[in-house]
């Protein structure tokens, strides 16, 4: 690979603690700290995403490569860091935090002028590790590795995922937070991005009245991240805000469009770029239910809920609003564009469905139709994603088996309820002013026939815990393939001996 291409412009443009001290503590008034990984021994490569690398400008992959890829030994060139950042968790404002697992390399260039930054996760204390150890587990890496690639082939804006391997130490965690500890093998991931800034990093400078560092932080993303806004003065700061309130809601529409639940909206895990960060305790959706959460610390407030992710959104981003004022100074404009935020989210919201179900425009009765599916899929206990696929067998003049898509049983009552809705779903299909295949064609688009289960993520993972890697590889080729059923077997519902299982159903942030 061509690490020596690897920069880092972002400590030579703002202030930073170039102490090199890993202990916990606050770092006012600076942006990044430097900071070395640990250096792991006896590191194993688990796997190595050759297509990114290349993609990125980064090039193929070389065997003298492992020891950067694992933290185990660096090129000189490379002064590594960890930015900080603040952020309100689970609503309540949480102050300085930062990247307590994450380390920076800097950031890379490809041929096209394309920037893409790099970070090792699980690689190390940190000043920002707030008296954790820096480390991450297996199980939790892997489920970052995989998640964060099969959502960019799905479509959903992401961060991605460039190498998974083995620390070769063991780390101690409590799983559920339940008083049981226990020693899990450590891994070490690096992931990329067009940039990791956070809301949570406007949100620190700007609590602490730092506004010309403030100002030069939204000049720095505007120039590299929002090269659109041409505006100049207070107007482009709000275009900037605009644009990364349509990034969100377009992001979290995609989330509804596969049936993603992220677990934790903090406001330090949400991307001014729009794109899905920090993959903690997220799900895709089994058994659809608006209140789902797959995060047993959001209980039982549900505060994450599936349902709520779009309300949750609105909120990040009034917080971001507070944090942008000193730059904005419109109250008027900042309230009328979060206001506004509503009727765009939930107008693209609709429109997705409408994509999902084959319609080719949104209609004025289509929200009374989507609120009658939501009830049903409640009441009848349906999988999500295996319930378009039936759909789209129904119109496919094949073979249907709704009853193989209910967590529950489909008694004649509830029958009747499904016949009566896919009626009203023939006659809706109907007002469509395009052909039966061009229907066909939108629905294929946008519903995938493979999600990343989190009962197959636990199946994998135990596999590669006993050192066994042939369903990790084939997940590798079912997610670059998510609107094909490659593989059959994964296109079922939960197996109900998982229903209970940790880590198949409910999760907590422990990684």
């Amino acid at each position: 690979m061509n690490i020596d291409k690897i920069q880092q412009p972002f400590t030579e443009i703002f202030p930073g603690d170039f102490s090199g001290n890993t202990m916990q503590r606050n770092t006012p008034k600076v942006l990044f700290s430097l900071v070395k990984p640990v250096g792991f021994e006896n590191t194993t490569l688990i796997h190595f995403n050759e297509e990114l690398s290349e993609e990125i400008g980064l090039g193929k992959f070389e065997d003298q490569d492992i020891p950067f890829l694992t933290a185990s030994d660096l090129p000189q060139n490379i002064k590594t860091y960890a930015t900080a950042y603040a952020g309100h968790q689970f609503g309540n404002w949480a102050g300085q935090l930062g990247d307590g697992r994450a380390i920076f390399a800097g950031e890379i260039i490809n041929d096209f002028g394309q920037k893409t930054e790099i970070q090792w996760k699980g690689a190390g204390a940190t000043p920002y590790s707030r008296h954790a150890d820096g480390r991450a587990v297996l199980r939790s890496s892997v489920r970052e590795y995989l998640m964060s690639e099969a959502m960019f082939h799905l479509g959903v804006p992401t961060t991605r995922a460039l190498s998974l391997a083995l620390s070769g130490e063991n780390v101690v965690r409590d799983m559920m937070y339940n008083g049981n500890p226990e020693s899990e093998k450590g891994a070490v991931v690096i992931r990329t991005a067009e940039s990791f800034l956070r809301f949570g990093h406007f949100e620190l400078i700007s609590a602490q009245k730092e506004y010309d560092t403030l100002r030069n932080l939204a000049d720095f993303a505007i120039a590299n991240y929002f090269k659109d806004i041409k505006s100049e003065g207070v107007e482009k700061y709000k275009d900037f805000f605009a644009q990364i309130c349509k990034r969100t809601a377009d992001l979290v529409v995609e989330w509804y469009r596969v049936g993603f639940v992220h677990g934790v909206m903090n406001t330090d895990n949400m991307s001014v770029l729009g794109l899905t960060i920090d993959y903690g305790p997220y799900s895709m959706m089994d058994e659809y239910d608006l209140n789902f959460t797959p995060n047993t610390t959001d209980l039982p407030g549900r505060r994450y809920a599936f349902g709520k992710q779009g309300q949750i959104s609105q909120w990040n981003l009034w917080q971001l609003a507070n944090s942008l004022f000193p730059l904005i100074k419109d109250e008027k404009f900042l309230e009328e564009t979060l206001n506004q935020y509503g009727n765009y989210f939930w107008e693209a919201h609709d429109t997705m469905l409408c994509k999902k179900f084959g319609f080719d425009e949104l209609e004025k009765n289509d929200e009374e139709f989507f609120s009658n599916w939501q009830g049903l899929m409640h009441e009848l206990q349906f999988d999500y994603t295996l319930f378009f696929h039936e759909i789209e067998k129904m119109r496919n003049e094949k073979d249907v088996d709704f009853e193989a898509v209910s967590y529950g049983s489909l008694d004649q009552n509830k029958k009747d309820k499904l016949n009566h809705f896919l009626e009203s779903y023939q006659n809706r299909l109907l007002d469509n002013t395009f052909s039966r295949e061009d229907s066909l064609e939108i629905m294929k688009k946008n519903n995938p026939k493979f999600i990343l289960r989190n009962y197959i993520l636990f199946e994998c993972i135990e596999e590669i815990n006993e050192g066994k890697k042939e369903l990790f590889e084939k997940l590798i080729s079912a997610l670059k393939n998510p609107y094909k059923e490659i593989y059959p077997e994964f296109s079922i519902k939960r197996p109900s001996k998982y229903d209970d299982v940790s880590g198949c159903s409910m999760l907590s942030c422990s990684s």
